[in-house]
């Protein structure tokens, strides 16, 4: 396997770590880029430097908060910063990961995805697209921001991927883009791929579980005041034919965790 030089955009996060570490296992170097190392997506201070003699750049960078038109701003700002100072760098391309049902979503986070994955396929470099299910992790934020000893959870269909899993997966996707011989776009016609965890789950059933062992109680709700709550119970989110699925399963990756 040939060694290629990968920088990681939003090393330090949740989704980052993994993917640092998935590259450096292979064998790459890996330039990781977050405030915490002196770069910062937004303001362009550090891109250049990272961003020197890389081959693939990999974005995994993210908002912090659900508002749709803040989380839209900072994707668009960060991919242009990254495309143009990439562009300067000599890098050959992008990869960027997003979230299915990106295409169908109406409101919230999901729907800033639009102009996320929009702003890497416009820009000056070749971009391609991951779009994975919700993490695992996801379902411990849920439980943080409830209302004293009970959370309510909606009561909706998802099909939960470990964070590890995703990294894995958009790191084949990086090394595919690495590959001198690989087509600089794909074709429009080709499915932005997709991945996901092993089977169908309810998020207010993963709730309970991990719920049951923090002491939290959880009541399942209908989602009702959600952005997109009737697309998520119709299954808008769910990865489509194309998908990888991959486990473990939320009670496997549960259960391995101290």
């Amino acid at each position: 396997m040939s060694t290629s030089k990968f920088a990681v955009a939003g090393a330090t996060g949740r989704l980052g770590r993994h993917v640092v570490d998935v590259l450096t296992e292979r064998g790459h170097h890996v330039v990781p880029m977050s405030r915490a190392t002196g770069v910062d997506v937004i303001t362009g201070e550090g891109l250049a430097e990272a961003l020197a003699g890389v081959d693939v750049i990999v974005d995994v960078a993210s908002w912090h908060a659900s508002e749709q038109a803040a989380a839209a701003a900072f994707f668009r700002t960060a991919a242009r910063n990254l495309h143009e100072a990439g562009l300067r760098a000599g890098a050959d391309r992008v990869v960027a990961v997003s979230i299915i049902g990106a295409d169908k979503a109406t409101a919230g986070f999901v729907a800033a995805q639009q102009v996320h994955e929009e702003a890497h396929l416009s820009g000056p470099l070749p971009a391609r697209i991951l779009r994975a299910a919700q993490f695992h992790e996801f379902v411990g934020q849920l439980l943080d921001w409830r209302q004293g000893d009970v959370a309510h959870i909606p009561d909706l269909p998802t099909q939960l991927v470990a964070c590890r899993t995703v990294a894995e997966t958009l790191a084949d996707l990086a090394d595919l883009a690495a590959d001198p011989g690989a087509a600089t776009r794909p074709d429009p016609g080709t499915p932005i791929p997709e991945v996901a965890g092993p089977r169908r789950e309810s998020l207010a059933e993963a709730a309970r579980l991990l719920g049951a062992r923090r002491g939290v109680e959880v009541v399942a709700v209908d989602g009702s005041g959600l952005p997109d709550a009737g697309l998520a119970a119709a299954g808008a989110f769910l990865p489509g034919p194309h998908a990888t699925l991959a486990g473990p399963t939320f009670q496997e990756w549960l259960d391995a965790r101290p």
